[in-house]
């Protein structure tokens, strides 16, 4: 009797639709594969540019359930760098993004939804200067698959824009809005 039912089980089992999990990945940081850029106007003019050096993070993605994605990133505040040691030291004082209080900005996804065609909307809360907002991070899948040395990588780039007044940040009244461009390679854990 226990053969029968083991060999039922077995037989129902390979009937069953086969789905896929969401993956947990590694944002690869340190091997340069992942970045923060930031564009804000400089005056109505031109823009200033940069970037953050210092950040680390993790998602799930699971290409049959978008939903179940995840997204969590934190940012070293003080890693702001737009080529400008002065300017540099300016973003980081409290009159912009005030680093020595505020050390860290974390993102951390609440809702991820296909808009098509490898592309998502990722909403979630930003923390940041000590205050959280909701963002929508406008997202795009690259590619996914095995790398060169037996592992597995997904890759992805988004946009979104901050407005400064969501955050406190005043910026002297001169800027009101930071673009964000993100370009994201992860590691397939486990």
């Amino acid at each position: 009797m226990n053969k029968r039912l083991l060999a039922l089980t077995l037989a129902c089992a390979s009937f069953a639709p086969l789905t896929a999990n969401a993956a947990d990945y590694v944002i690869d940081t340190k091997g340069a594969h992942a970045a923060i850029h930031w564009q804000a106007s400089h005056l109505g003019y031109s823009y200033n540019t940069g970037r953050f050096n210092t950040f680390s993070g993790t998602f799930s993605f699971d290409p049959e359930h978008i939903e179940k994605s995840t997204v969590n990133v934190t940012v070293k505040t003080d890693s702001i760098d737009s080529n400008h040691a002065e300017r540099d030291k300016h973003l980081r004082s409290d009159e912009f993004i005030n680093a020595e209080d505020y050390p860290t900005a974390k993102f951390s996804s609440t809702k991820v939804v296909s808009t098509g065609d490898k592309n998502f909307d990722i909403k979630g809360n930003l923390t940041l200067h000590g205050e959280t907002a909701p963002i929508t991070i406008h997202a795009h899948l690259v590619g996914a698959g095995d790398d060169p040395w037996g592992g597995e990588r997904a890759g992805f780039t988004g946009t979104t824009t901050l407005n400064l007044a969501d955050f406190n940040i005043d910026a002297m009244g001169m800027v009101k809005k930071v673009d964000l461009e993100l370009f994201v390679e992860g590691v397939k854990q486990g």
